[in-house]
């Protein structure tokens, strides 16, 4: 497995202290992007929190996600979570050791005492003894909020004191990109008012016994869920469910459960499940499976390929500014490209931790991942063997149907209305439920004359 070490470096630890007018939260930043570009520690808020109990127990979920595998739970794992200024808002994001579960914290604009945050994304340091201190915080005593260094901090800290360095394989980031595009697919299935939400998240299993194991479905039934042993029509995937333990944190201070998933197709799929709180919203998305994580889905190899995305997808980001909400039509005006594009473009950029996808407002937001989430692209290994067989003549084409080349086997892809098949194992196992193989989309390669590194067109 290809990784990295990611080095986190922080001016001090974060902490949570008191002071004559309540309590103080400093969330320290490490390098990170902003308007102004490259900052080592930007700073994005100075001000209280209008529910401050709610966004500490929100943090420490998003935290727990971070520290959690819950698959093979004897690897370590521990990643600080990332935090987006959007200008009225902040997102804290985080993604577990085992890439099967992505977490996000909006801290909305009514939620912030009407102060307006900064614009970029960092790391915050999230430390055992702050996540203690968050713990046993209670009552409804004043919570100041700082996230970045304060003022006597930018002028007097002479370098970094605190360092963090933390394994980062190829599927984190390929999970943590790739997690944000399949959401974009998603639909609201179901919203479960506060009472039934509390109850049918208690009655899950907490555990990965064998009740948790392999894929359960949950279907709308008036104002709640109920199980279903097949994924009848308006169904909703819940794959292990001990996955939604984080959101235990904040059950007390709900008012709202909402659910998104694809449309039921009988495979095991994603979904995602939102907590809506006092000027907050705390979302976990499950992968398929708890064994299986967003970085094998594929969904967005297809974007990668062409050589039309990626030059769409470089044009878009340049418009991009931060945005809590990114509209298509107007970034099609700016851009002088058709909609259709421009959403192709938003996907690739989303693959490389560009944007994200908020599925209450059916959107995708600018922030950039404080990660080379472009390295996980180039070395995706579906899209690595497609460019091989590309770049070395294995693909000939006749009419809807192309004769591949791979080793000593020969592999039929056909194309009928823009659907790919192909005679390999993967395609019979998957059908194309986790995108296209490696000679699916090397066909689809050199139907768009993409370019390959390293050889012809």
């Amino acid at each position: 497995m290809t990784r990295t070490v990611q080095a986190l470096a922080y001016s001090r630890p974060s902490v949570l202290a008191s002071s004559g007018a309540g309590r103080s939260l400093g969330l320290e930043t490490a390098g990170g992007s902003t308007p102004q570009g490259a900052e080592a520690h930007p700073r994005f808020f100075s001000g209280f929190l209008a529910s401050p109990q709610i966004a500490a127990r929100g943090l420490l979920a998003v935290a727990d996600v971070a520290a959690a595998r819950y698959y093979q739970r004897t690897l370590a794992a521990s990643l600080d979570p990332v935090v987006t200024g959007n200008g009225d808002r902040l997102r804290f994001e985080s993604f577990s050791g085992c890439c099967g579960v992505y977490a996000r914290l909006d801290v909305l604009g009514e939620g912030l005492e009407g102060v307006k945050t900064g614009h970029g994304t960092t790391n915050v340091d999230v430390n055992h003894p702050l996540r203690e201190a968050l713990s046993r915080m209670g009552g409804d005593e004043p919570l100041h909020l700082r996230v970045g260094p304060d003022e006597m901090a930018v002028t007097t800290t002479g370098g970094a004191v605190v360092e963090k360095k933390v394994p980062l394989p190829d599927r984190w980031l390929r999970g943590f990109a790739e997690a944000q595009v399949a959401s974009a697919a998603f639909d609201l299935r179901a919203e479960l008012p506060a009472a039934e939400a509390v109850r049918f998240l208690r009655s899950l299993p907490t555990s990965s016994g064998a009740a948790a194991r392999g894929a359960r479905w949950v279907v709308p039934a008036g104002r709640t869920l109920r199980p279903t042993t097949r994924p009848v029509p308006g169904a909703v995937c819940l794959p292990g469910p001990q996955r939604l333990t984080a959101l235990q944190r904040v059950l007390r201070y709900a008012s709202a459960l909402r659910v998104y998933g694809p449309p039921a197709d009988g495979a095991a799929a994603a979904s995602a499940w939102e907590v809506v709180l006092p000027g907050m919203r705390l979302t976990l998305t499950l992968s398929p499976d708890a064994s299986r994580g967003f970085s094998g889905e594929g969904g967005v190899l297809e974007a990668l390929a062409t050589d039309e995305a990626a030059a769409d997808a470089e044009l878009v980001s340049v418009l991009l500014a931060w945005e809590p909400r990114i509209e298509p039509d107007r970034l099609a005006e700016q851009a002088g490209l058709p909609v259709e594009r421009v959403r192709a473009a938003l996907v690739r950029l989303g693959t490389a931790g560009r944007v994200g996808y908020d599925l209450a407002d059916a959107a995708y937001f600018h922030r950039e991942l404080p990660y080379d989430a472009d390295r996980a692209e180039r070395h995706n290994p579906r899209l690595v063997a497609a460019r091989r067989l590309a770049r070395e003549g294995a693909v000939v084409l006749d009419g809807e149907l192309a004769a591949v080349r791979s080793g000593d086997r020969r592999y039929q892809v056909r194309e009928r209305s823009g659907a790919l098949s192909c005679t390999c194992q993967w395609w019979a196992d998957y059908r194309g439920r986790r995108g296209p193989c490696k000679h699916a989309l090397a066909v689809r390669m050199v139907r768009r004359g993409a370019a390959v590194a390293g050889g012809a067109r």
